[in-house]
């Protein structure tokens, strides 16, 4: 999962997580990772457009996001 991490930060790829909040809720975020330390994930949250703090061991399932189709008029 770290060198996942590492991609995202070093080329602004998109990541989808499964996040467990401090509330024992689980949600779906798509990041893109802005720094990384021993304890948190650092990103721009897609959702809450706004960058969070992700705490490492609440991250349930982190993976590639899937890449999203042009619209065509």
């Amino acid at each position: 999962m770290n060198g996942l991490f590492q991609i995202s930060l070093e080329q602004k790829e998109l990541i989808s997580l499964m996040y467990m909040a401090d509330d024992d809720k689980i949600t779906d975020r798509s990041i893109i990772v802005r720094k990384i330390d021993d304890i948190h994930i650092h990103a721009y949250c897609l959702k809450r457009q706004q960058i969070r703090k992700f705490k490492r061991s609440n991250i349930l399932a982190a993976g590639k996001a899937p890449q999203r189709r042009k619209a065509y008029a």
